[in-house]
């Protein structure tokens, strides 16, 4: 395996209670070649403080804040401007990675000549302890299969920069990780799964993602401004999305 540099991104905002954590699992990768950025939308709970004790034991850390209150889709852009890596590697700053994330996808990416994939992970809870909810990989999926029903865990992410150039997603408040992925599929034909549990997801219990009705609205927006679908479309792919959400819920 070629050491190549993975950017990792982190945007943090009111974080402390988790963010250490979610360093730690970065600090322990046995994949070595990487470098974490950190971009705090103005946090006022410690958030910075924490980022800078580790900061101090270990310069692969890097941190930058913003002018104002910009959201995550400004955070991680502002992080993948700074980005210096071959790889660009997506962490939220409450989520936590599997020791082997990194070498084990970095290795899944090179062996086979992909540019973007994901992994499977499991869902936690606030206290990190599992919740019995794994999401699985699909081993190939396109711009049509991912539009039907993501399957990708924004913190299981990997794309290739050299072969897809800088990403940036739309400036939407929540889905903005599913149209970036859909963005993405419009210049590489499909998204490559690890069947690996290599991320812990947490499910928080104020979280945007945890919100299901209001989100309904946030996809709208998604395929009909930003993806362009037809009306019909539009409504079939949400009433797909609430079945998918009621029989898991089942």
């Amino acid at each position: 395996m070629r050491p190549e540099l993975v950017s990792i991104v982190m945007p943090a905002y009111n974080c402390s209670a988790y963010i250490g954590e979610t360093i730690e699992s970065v600090l322990k990768q046995s994949y070595p070649y990487w470098e974490l950025i950190v971009i705090d939308d103005c946090s006022s709970d410690g958030t910075r403080e924490i980022v800078f004790k580790y900061m101090k034991t270990d310069s692969r850390i890097r941190y930058f804040s913003l002018k104002e209150r910009s959201g995550v889709v400004a955070a991680r852009t502002k992080a993948t401007d700074e980005a210096r890596g071959k790889y660009i590697a997506f962490l939220d700053s409450d989520d936590l990675w599997h020791p082997e994330k990194l070498k084990k996808q970095i290795s899944f990416m090179q062996e086979n000549g992909y540019a973007f994939t994901c992994t499977s992970y499991e869902k936690v809870n606030e206290e990190g302890q599992p919740l019995g909810k794994i999401i699985h990989s699909v081993p190939k999926a396109d711009y049509n299969r991912v539009l039907l029903d993501c399957p990708i865990g924004n913190s299981t992410v990997v794309y290739d920069i050299e072969k897809l150039g800088k990403c940036r997603g739309p400036n939407i408040k929540r889905r903005n990780d599913y149209a970036l992925w859909l963005r993405i599929l419009h210049r590489e034909p499909y998204v490559y799964g690890l069947p690996d549990i290599l991320m812990r997801y947490r499910v928080r219990s104020g979280s945007i993602s945890s919100k299901k009705i209001p989100l309904i609205q946030y996809h709208w927006i998604l395929y009909r401004d930003i993806e362009k679908l037809s009306v019909f479309r539009s409504i079939f792919h949400i009433v797909y999305w609430c079945l998918i959400k009621i029989l898991k819920i089942k």
